[in-house]
């Protein structure tokens, strides 16, 4: 009985492989004709699997939506602002041409955390085009430190979407997150961003297209200060760093803990930082209110499509949870002699590289996966941490991550595989091998 409950579910994900790359069907409609088949051939009521579909867009729609929205407002005022020009800028300069691959590394981390990954990728790559041809570096010695830092940083920090959805599912402490994240993502972003590089052939030598311009540079005078330009996107997670802190000091019961509840919440933190970006990157320059109303509707209408795939990964881990594919797995796994983390972190590696998505991966996995906390006593902090990882990995030619690197660029398959492949699994690996480090001190 168990070998078909796992069979079905490979032959769901084969099928939602075969509608995204053969047929060239929309991951919306892939997604949930997938979600459909792996509820019919476990056997769910048909009655449940209406409302489980429901739940499982809901779910998502009501943990991310925000989020995601917010996040793309904040990325399209800082770039129309010249905020994320001053944040390069001033890195770079402070830093200088020899700590200049460091300086991009920090970059991308901080973009990758602030915004939607592609959001974050077509924000910083016309930047370090810009800082190449003045600094008179090879392109991809500067794109590779800054991708590895905007992938890990999207893809551990909340509240991107996938680690969000982790943090909710396995009910972590999301101030744990942000501090073991950063002790794992920092000798990570080395290996794939800093020494990776002197291991790949013919780097210097590879061609940029004509896609992807140098960034108009603005007037210094025009451009808001780093401190400000810095601390809106850091926003959200100092107060919800800020609010874990004080909610250890007083009661569930008391005032002070319910107002950093509040305020510590992804939505509210959100919410703020576009506030203070609407003010600083919007009104403070001179826009009027319609203009920067203008600037908002096109960063949603920009990652619309995105946030419905999403919502669609739900599905799968709503009718993976609901049909008890989930605790089989779990069932499965502890005969196996090896590491609750390695599991997870396998699985959602299978599942990304299948889907060609990471939150979906993260939200998918975060279904199976989340039996597995209680079941071994492991830390949902960890855990959340593996499956992040997993969720940054090496891809295929259908996933977007690698599309977008590939087609931006103008370089051939091979080179893809060799630059984003390459930092992408390096990413991936070094950062469970943190984990596993880490599970040694930390239960």
């Amino acid at each position: 009985m168990e070998f078909w409950n796992l069979f079905w579910v490979f032959i769901g994900i084969a099928l939602l492989v075969f509608l995204i790359v053969k047929v060239k069907m929309h991951n919306i409609l892939a997604l949930m004709i997938s979600g459909l088949f792996i509820a019919f051939a476990e056997g769910m009521k048909i009655n449940q699997i209406v409302p489980t579909i429901q739940k499982g867009v809901g779910g998502v729609l009501s943990t991310l939506a925000l989020i995601v929205i917010f996040g793309a407002i904040i990325g399209k005022l800082m770039t129309d602002s010249g905020a994320s020009q001053q944040i390069a800028d001033t890195i770079v300069d402070t830093m200088g041409i020899k700590l200049l691959p460091f300086a991009l590394l920090i970059i991308g981390v901080i973009f990758g955390m602030s915004m939607f990954y592609e959001v974050a990728f077509l924000i910083t790559v016309p930047l370090v085009i810009s800082i190449a041809k003045e600094a008179d570096i090879p392109y991809m010695q500067l794109i590779i430190p800054t991708i590895a830092g905007a992938t890990m940083g999207h893809s551990m920090f909340p509240p991107q979407p996938g680690p969000m959805a982790l943090v909710s599912a396995f009910h972590a402490d999301i101030s744990q997150v942000y501090i073991w994240s950063f002790v794992v993502i920092v000798p990570t972003i080395i290996c794939s961003g800093i020494l990776l590089k002197k291991f790949i052939p013919g780097l210097n030598q590879m061609p940029l297209g004509n896609i992807m311009k140098p960034a108009p540079k603005k007037p210094k005078e025009e451009l808001p200060s780093f401190a400000i330009s810095l601390l809106v996107p850091l926003l959200p997670a100092i107060l919800m760093i800020f609010s874990s802190i004080i909610k250890l000091f007083f009661s569930s019961k008391s005032f002070i803990y319910k107002i950093a509840s509040f305020v510590g919440s992804a939505e509210i933190s959100m919410l703020i930082a576009v506030l203070l970006a609407m003010y600083v990157f919007g009104y403070a320059q001179g826009n009027k209110g319609t203009v920067i109303a203008n600037k908002m509707t096109s960063a949603i209408e920009s990652i619309s499509n995105v946030l419905l795939v999403i919502a669609a990964g739900g599905i799968m881990k709503q009718v993976i949870i609901d049909s008890g594919i989930g605790n089989v797995i779990v069932q499965l796994m502890s005969k196996l002699p090896v590491s609750p983390f390695i599991l997870a972190w396998i699985i959602t590696v299978l599942i990304r590289i299948l889907t060609g998505q990471g939150a979906v991966a993260a939200i998918t996995a975060a279904g199976i996966v989340a039996p597995m906390i209680t079941a071994f006593h492991v830390s949902p902090v960890l855990m959340v941490i593996a499956c992040a990882c997993g969720s940054n990995t090496i891809t295929l030619m259908y996933d977007g991550g690698f599309l977008l690197f590939q087609q931006s660029f103008g370089i051939s398959m091979k080179d893809t595989f060799k630059t984003w492949g390459l930092l992408e699994l390096v990413n991936s690996v070094a950062g469970l091998l943190m984990v596993l480090l880490l599970s040694l001190f930390i239960k």
